[in-house]
């Protein structure tokens, strides 16, 4: 087992080096593979916010590293060893975002950019520290899946709090790691405590385009559907 994680180790470190960009890369391939089912040039483009050129020249650089495949319809897949740095790289994330967040009362709303900075620098000795020591969380403080986690599919296809009915009881459960690039959300969610577990009561929208809710506390706001769309939900 030692020798695996150092050659794992030894890996991800000569992969960095040898194409910085990858780990970027191969994470917003797995998450929009999860969400979606198919990743296109198009959608991997918009996301890491580059032309459509530059995902091309990654996607080869990728694919001479065995770490991703496209095939005749532009559908771009993970090879088993890029899904499996993906995941641990991903997992780091999530754990970080914990340590952040519950042991250095760090911004909620600002610990998916910090870890992100900080997602390649700990090594998976540290990772399994954490995840002991936050009794191995089965999701992100947004509350997206861990890789493999036994929650990551319905977590996946929960509906999103755009689709609510007026009168309906829910509990927000995720906000969707698309949405947390969205400018503002996750301002916007933390200044109201919209995260994961907290009841919301659908009430008769007060503004167009937008959801209405009204929270435990009694207080009704409205949620645009803009940010809306990323919040998923369960009765």
């Amino acid at each position: 087992m030692e020798t695996m994680i150092q050659t794992s180790e030894a890996a991800l470190q000569e992969l960095h080096k040898r194409f910085p960009a990858a780990i970027d890369y191969l994470i917003s391939i797995f998450l929009i593979d999860r969400e979606y089912g198919e990743v296109s040039n198009g959608r991997l483009a918009a996301r890491l916010e580059v032309s459509k050129p530059a995902v091309s020249q990654a996607i080869g650089r990728l694919k001479k590293l065995d770490l991703a495949q496209q095939d005749l319809y532009g559908t771009i897949r993970l090879t088993p060893e890029g899904r499996i740095f993906a995941a641990r790289i991903l997992k780091r994330h999530y754990l970080i975002e914990h340590l952040l967040i519950r042991k250095l009362d760090y911004p909620w709303d600002r610990s998916d950019d910090e870890a992100q900075r900080l997602q390649g620098a700990i090594s998976e000795e540290f990772a399994d520290y954490l995840d002991e020591s936050f009794g191995h969380p089965q999701t992100c403080p947004h509350g997206n899946p861990m890789p493999g986690s036994k929650l990551e599919a319905s977590l996946i296809s929960a509906p999103r709090l755009i689709t609510a009915e007026v009168g309906s009881e829910v509990s927000l459960i995720r906000i969707t790691e698309e949405g947390e690039m969205v400018e503002g959300l996750l301002k916007f969610c933390n200044s109201h405590q919209l995260r994961p577990g907290i009841r919301l009561e659908i009430v008769p929208p007060e503004e167009n385009d937008a959801v209405s809710v009204r929270c435990c506390e009694g207080e009704t706001f409205s949620v645009p559907h803009a940010i809306a769309a990323h919040l998923c939900w369960k009765p």
